[in-house]
């Protein structure tokens, strides 16, 4: 018997695919997208930093989910160590416009036309850029240039960057000024503390349906140890351990499940 059906869940607890209306309030969250709306209105450059596994993707999904579709087009991208032109391809796709070329002066006025056509109907483009620190040092410069241009009363194209730590260290090149001139703030996120954790396990077991508490004070203890208080860590211990427990038919998840878990995860 798996542990939904053991315990009573009606949906998937820890599911990376969470609704926007079921986030739990992350510290930071709220701080991340006020910059994120401060960019907005500038024009400017704004930074999620975190470690692995902190929430970044989750604090820019719930930015952008406050943005209405009718005043704003949101292009959100996952950078690799490629090159402008992967960078742009995948861009103008996500503006549906096609990108078949590999020559960046192309792709590069392909872009603008497409920018150009989302702002004669009064939408503001947002570009965001998550793994943004995996990014080569020339595509910083190059970003810059690229949304250096007037739409309307806006000066220049709003641009998130997410990304691990090094990304502000990438971003103190010297090639690299010019983009981090424009950034008008930075939002770090960390590992969440102990009282944190606590309730973050709760809220989402209570979301798929159990209002029970079912992990132990010494179980959210080991799921904080184990994960550093990151996210993604910890919902994947939290997973394994109601799988251990279910499968010992235990009404509780205790720190020893959390261990068994703490064996089968990298």
């Amino acid at each position: 018997m798996g542990y939904r059906t053991f315990y009573g869940f009606e949906r998937e607890p820890f599911s990376p695919e969470i609704r926007i209306e079921d986030l739990y309030p992350l510290p930071g969250m709220q701080a991340a997208s006020e910059r994120f709306h401060f960019a907005l209105k500038l024009g400017a450059v704004c930074l999620v930093t975190g470690d692995v596994g902190s929430g970044k993707s989750t604090a820019l999904r719930y930015a952008a989910s406050r943005l209405h579709p009718s005043q704003y087009r949101v292009v959100s991208v996952v950078a690799t160590t490629g090159s402008m032109t992967d960078i742009l391809r995948q861009l103008c796709s996500g503006f549906d416009v096609e990108a078949n070329s590999s020559s960046l002066a192309k792709l590069t006025r392909t872009f603008r036309a497409a920018i150009l056509e989302i702002s004669l109907r009064k939408q503001t483009p947002v570009l965001i850029i998550d793994e943004a620190s995996l990014m080569r040092l020339e595509i910083f410069a190059q970003l810059h240039t690229l949304s250096q241009f007037d739409l309307d009363s806006q000066p220049r194209l709003p641009l998130i960057l997410a990304g691990q730590n090094n990304l502000v260290d990438k971003l103190m090149f010297h090639a690299s000024r010019p983009l981090a001139s424009r950034i008008i703030g930075r939002s770090h996120l960390e590992g969440l503390k102990l009282k944190d954790m606590t309730v973050y396990l709760n809220h989402h077991l209570q979301i798929a349906g159990v209002k029970e508490r079912l992990f132990t004070d010494e179980a959210t203890l080991a799921i904080h140890q184990g994960s550093g208080g990151l996210l993604r860590r910890a919902n994947l211990l939290a997973k394994g351990a109601l799988t251990a427990a279910a499968r010992e038919k235990c009404q509780n998840v205790s720190a020893e499940h959390v261990r068994i878990a703490a064996t089968e995860i990298m």
